[in-house]
Protein backbone atom coordinates (compact mmCIF):
# COMPACT_ATOMS: atom_id res chain seq x y z
CA UNK A 1 0.00 0.00 0.00
CA UNK A 2 1.01 3.26 -1.20
CA UNK A 3 1.59 6.30 1.51
CA UNK A 4 0.04 9.22 0.53
CA UNK A 5 1.92 12.02 -0.68
CA UNK A 6 1.47 13.77 2.07
CA UNK A 7 3.13 11.35 4.27
CA UNK A 8 5.69 10.46 1.40
CA UNK A 9 7.24 13.87 1.53
CA UNK A 10 7.13 13.97 5.60
CA UNK A 11 9.22 10.75 5.37
CA UNK A 12 11.75 12.70 2.65
CA UNK A 13 12.39 15.62 4.81
CA UNK A 14 12.89 13.73 8.09
CA UNK A 15 15.37 11.35 5.78
CA UNK A 16 16.99 14.65 4.48
CA UNK A 17 17.38 16.11 7.94
CA UNK A 18 18.92 13.15 9.38
CA UNK A 19 21.20 13.20 7.00
CA UNK A 20 22.39 16.93 7.45
CA UNK A 21 22.46 16.13 11.29
CA UNK A 22 25.08 13.08 10.47
CA UNK A 23 26.63 15.60 8.21
CA UNK A 24 26.82 18.35 11.08
CA UNK A 25 28.35 16.06 13.69
CA UNK A 26 31.18 14.25 11.55
CA UNK A 27 32.12 17.83 9.91
CA UNK A 28 31.09 20.04 12.19
CA UNK A 29 33.72 19.53 14.70
CA UNK A 30 36.21 19.88 11.55
CA UNK A 31 35.60 23.13 10.55
CA UNK A 32 35.10 24.54 14.11
CA UNK A 33 39.01 23.41 15.00
CA UNK A 34 40.54 23.92 11.77
CA UNK A 35 38.93 26.96 10.89
CA UNK A 36 37.14 28.34 13.40
CA UNK A 37 38.86 27.86 16.38
CA UNK A 38 42.37 29.80 17.15
CA UNK A 39 45.29 28.02 16.69
CA UNK A 40 46.87 26.75 20.89
CA UNK A 41 49.64 29.61 21.48
CA UNK A 42 52.37 28.89 20.36
CA UNK A 43 55.01 27.16 23.34
CA UNK A 44 56.81 29.58 25.30
CA UNK A 45 60.35 30.74 24.55
CA UNK A 46 63.09 33.27 24.70
CA UNK A 47 62.70 36.27 22.42
CA UNK A 48 64.60 37.85 19.73
CA UNK A 49 67.77 39.85 21.65
CA UNK A 50 69.50 42.79 19.86
CA UNK A 51 72.11 42.44 22.47
CA UNK A 52 75.82 42.46 21.91
CA UNK A 53 76.98 38.88 22.43
CA UNK A 54 80.37 37.47 23.68
CA UNK A 55 81.25 36.06 20.45
CA UNK A 56 80.40 39.77 18.33
CA UNK A 57 77.21 40.78 16.67
CA UNK A 58 75.63 38.12 14.69
CA UNK A 59 73.27 39.41 12.13
CA UNK A 60 69.67 37.84 11.41
CA UNK A 61 68.61 38.38 7.37
CA UNK A 62 67.26 41.72 8.46
CA UNK A 63 70.03 43.34 9.95
CA UNK A 64 69.31 43.02 14.01
CA UNK A 65 71.48 41.66 16.09
CA UNK A 66 70.53 37.91 17.31
CA UNK A 67 71.72 36.71 20.55
CA UNK A 68 74.20 33.57 20.71
CA UNK A 69 73.49 29.84 22.85
CA UNK A 70 76.36 28.18 24.58
CA UNK A 71 76.35 25.56 26.76
CA UNK A 72 77.35 25.07 30.40
CA UNK A 73 80.59 23.81 29.50
CA UNK A 74 81.68 26.58 26.82
CA UNK A 75 84.14 29.29 27.38
CA UNK A 76 81.60 32.37 27.50
CA UNK A 77 82.88 35.82 28.54
CA UNK A 78 82.02 37.18 31.96
CA UNK A 79 80.41 40.29 32.39
CA UNK A 80 82.07 43.10 34.44
CA UNK A 81 81.24 42.32 38.16
CA UNK A 82 78.68 39.31 38.98
CA UNK A 83 75.55 37.56 38.96
CA UNK A 84 75.90 36.96 42.99
CA UNK A 85 72.83 37.69 44.99
CA UNK A 86 69.23 36.66 45.31
CA UNK A 87 66.89 37.20 42.22
CA UNK A 88 63.07 37.35 42.29
CA UNK A 89 60.51 36.57 39.37
CA UNK A 90 59.59 39.87 37.96
CA UNK A 91 56.20 41.19 35.94
CA UNK A 92 55.49 39.14 32.47
CA UNK A 93 56.90 36.24 34.03
CA UNK A 94 54.75 32.82 32.49
CA UNK A 95 53.82 29.61 33.29
CA UNK A 96 51.50 26.93 32.42
CA UNK A 97 50.18 23.74 31.32
CA UNK A 98 49.65 22.02 27.64
CA UNK A 99 48.11 18.69 26.56
CA UNK A 100 47.00 17.09 23.66
CA UNK A 101 42.75 16.79 23.11
CA UNK A 102 40.68 14.73 20.82
CA UNK A 103 37.64 16.57 20.42
CA UNK A 104 35.03 14.55 18.51
CA UNK A 105 38.15 12.70 16.62
CA UNK A 106 39.72 16.06 16.21
CA UNK A 107 43.35 16.43 17.68
CA UNK A 108 43.76 19.56 18.91
CA UNK A 109 45.79 20.83 22.39
CA UNK A 110 44.74 22.30 25.64
CA UNK A 111 46.81 25.11 26.87
CA UNK A 112 46.37 27.01 30.20
CA UNK A 113 48.72 29.76 31.33
CA UNK A 114 48.48 32.17 34.62
CA UNK A 115 51.33 35.07 35.51
CA UNK A 116 50.56 34.27 38.76
CA UNK A 117 54.13 33.16 39.83
CA UNK A 118 56.72 34.15 42.79
CA UNK A 119 59.72 32.74 43.38
CA UNK A 120 63.74 33.65 43.77
CA UNK A 121 66.97 31.96 42.80
CA UNK A 122 70.24 32.51 44.52
CA UNK A 123 73.82 32.52 42.46
CA UNK A 124 76.80 32.39 44.03
CA UNK A 125 80.03 32.92 41.83
CA UNK A 126 79.48 30.24 38.85
CA UNK A 127 76.74 28.51 41.31
CA UNK A 128 73.03 28.32 41.28
CA UNK A 129 72.27 27.26 44.96
CA UNK A 130 69.18 27.88 45.43
CA UNK A 131 65.91 28.10 43.35
CA UNK A 132 61.78 28.33 45.13
CA UNK A 133 58.81 29.21 42.61
CA UNK A 134 55.29 29.16 43.72
CA UNK A 135 52.36 29.02 41.14
CA UNK A 136 49.03 30.34 42.01
CA UNK A 137 46.86 27.59 40.18
CA UNK A 138 43.36 29.55 40.81
CA UNK A 139 44.50 32.30 38.60
CA UNK A 140 45.67 29.42 35.80
CA UNK A 141 43.29 29.97 32.62
CA UNK A 142 42.50 28.26 29.24
CA UNK A 143 40.56 29.47 25.94
CA UNK A 144 37.79 27.31 27.28
CA UNK A 145 35.47 28.58 30.25
CA UNK A 146 34.34 24.89 31.01
CA UNK A 147 37.75 23.36 30.38
CA UNK A 148 39.13 25.80 32.79
CA UNK A 149 36.12 24.69 34.98
CA UNK A 150 36.96 21.08 34.94
CA UNK A 151 40.74 22.01 35.34
CA UNK A 152 39.70 24.21 38.63
CA UNK A 153 37.33 21.33 39.89
CA UNK A 154 37.64 17.89 39.80
CA UNK A 155 41.23 17.55 37.93
CA UNK A 156 43.30 19.74 40.35
CA UNK A 157 40.64 20.89 42.94
CA UNK A 158 42.24 24.21 43.36
CA UNK A 159 40.38 25.61 46.19
CA UNK A 160 42.10 22.19 48.52
CA UNK A 161 45.39 23.10 46.64
CA UNK A 162 45.68 26.55 45.60
CA UNK A 163 49.46 26.44 44.96
CA UNK A 164 51.69 24.29 43.06
CA UNK A 165 55.87 24.89 43.70
CA UNK A 166 59.37 23.78 42.68
CA UNK A 167 62.56 23.96 44.81
CA UNK A 168 66.12 23.07 43.83
CA UNK A 169 67.33 20.16 45.37
CA UNK A 170 71.13 20.01 43.99
CA UNK A 171 73.64 23.21 43.52
CA UNK A 172 74.00 23.80 39.70
CA UNK A 173 77.28 25.08 38.55
CA UNK A 174 78.66 26.60 35.46
CA UNK A 175 82.26 26.74 34.53
CA UNK A 176 81.60 30.89 33.16
CA UNK A 177 78.52 32.66 33.30
CA UNK A 178 77.05 34.11 29.73
CA UNK A 179 78.17 37.41 28.62
CA UNK A 180 75.27 39.99 28.20
CA UNK A 181 72.64 38.48 25.02
CA UNK A 182 74.10 34.64 25.14
CA UNK A 183 71.76 32.13 26.30
CA UNK A 184 73.41 28.93 27.73
CA UNK A 185 71.61 25.54 28.05
CA UNK A 186 71.45 24.40 31.73
CA UNK A 187 69.41 21.25 33.48
CA UNK A 188 68.58 21.41 37.20
CA UNK A 189 67.19 18.87 39.86
CA UNK A 190 64.01 19.95 42.34
CA UNK A 191 61.17 18.98 43.52
CA UNK A 192 57.91 19.92 41.85
CA UNK A 193 54.64 19.79 43.78
CA UNK A 194 51.17 20.20 42.41
CA UNK A 195 48.16 18.63 43.67
CA UNK A 196 49.53 17.83 47.55
CA UNK A 197 51.42 15.66 45.27
CA UNK A 198 55.56 15.71 45.37
CA UNK A 199 58.24 14.45 42.04
CA UNK A 200 61.48 14.69 41.78
CA UNK A 201 61.92 15.78 38.77
CA UNK A 202 64.93 17.19 35.73
CA UNK A 203 64.39 20.32 34.01
CA UNK A 204 65.95 21.87 30.94
CA UNK A 205 66.32 25.03 31.27
CA UNK A 206 67.98 27.86 28.50
CA UNK A 207 69.28 31.06 30.46
CA UNK A 208 69.97 34.51 28.98
CA UNK A 209 71.82 37.69 30.80
CA UNK A 210 69.90 40.61 29.30
CA UNK A 211 71.87 42.68 31.45
CA UNK A 212 69.75 43.86 33.78
CA UNK A 213 67.86 41.80 34.20
CA UNK A 214 67.62 37.25 33.37
CA UNK A 215 65.08 35.39 31.38
CA UNK A 216 64.78 31.72 31.97
CA UNK A 217 62.82 29.26 29.90
CA UNK A 218 61.89 25.73 30.30
CA UNK A 219 59.20 22.82 29.58
CA UNK A 220 59.31 19.26 31.68
CA UNK A 221 56.92 16.59 30.98
CA UNK A 222 54.05 15.65 33.42
CA UNK A 223 52.53 12.21 34.08
CA UNK A 224 49.20 13.19 35.55
CA UNK A 225 48.69 9.73 37.26
CA UNK A 226 51.98 10.66 38.95
CA UNK A 227 50.67 13.45 41.02
CA UNK A 228 47.33 11.78 41.48
CA UNK A 229 45.49 13.88 38.98
CA UNK A 230 42.19 12.03 37.43
CA UNK A 231 41.66 11.26 34.01
CA UNK A 232 41.37 14.66 32.79
CA UNK A 233 39.14 13.65 29.67
CA UNK A 234 35.64 15.25 30.15
CA UNK A 235 32.21 15.52 27.92
CA UNK A 236 33.78 15.35 24.52
CA UNK A 237 37.16 16.00 24.50
CA UNK A 238 39.42 13.18 25.38
CA UNK A 239 42.75 14.37 26.91
CA UNK A 240 46.13 12.24 27.15
CA UNK A 241 47.39 10.67 30.11
CA UNK A 242 50.13 13.18 30.41
CA UNK A 243 51.05 17.03 29.84
CA UNK A 244 53.89 19.13 30.28
CA UNK A 245 54.46 22.11 32.26
CA UNK A 246 56.13 25.20 30.07
CA UNK A 247 57.62 28.58 31.72
CA UNK A 248 59.23 31.84 30.82
CA UNK A 249 60.31 33.79 33.84
CA UNK A 250 62.07 36.99 33.78
CA UNK A 251 64.17 37.34 36.96
CA UNK A 252 65.47 41.00 38.47
CA UNK A 253 68.12 41.85 41.37
CA UNK A 254 66.12 41.97 45.13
Amino acid sequence: MQLPSALRGLRGRVLVAGAVLALLVVVGPFVYINAIQDDPPEKLKLGDTTSTTAHGSPTSSDGKATSTTAHAGDSVAVLPGSLDGMWEVAQGSQVGYRAKEVLFGQDTEAVGRTSGVTGTFTFASTTLQAADFTVDMTTVRSDESRRDGQFHGRIMDTKTYPTATFRLTAPTTVEALPAKGVTIDLSVSGTFTIRGVTRNVKVPLKVRNNGGTIEINGLFPVTFSDYGISDPSFGPATVQDHGEIEFLFTFERT
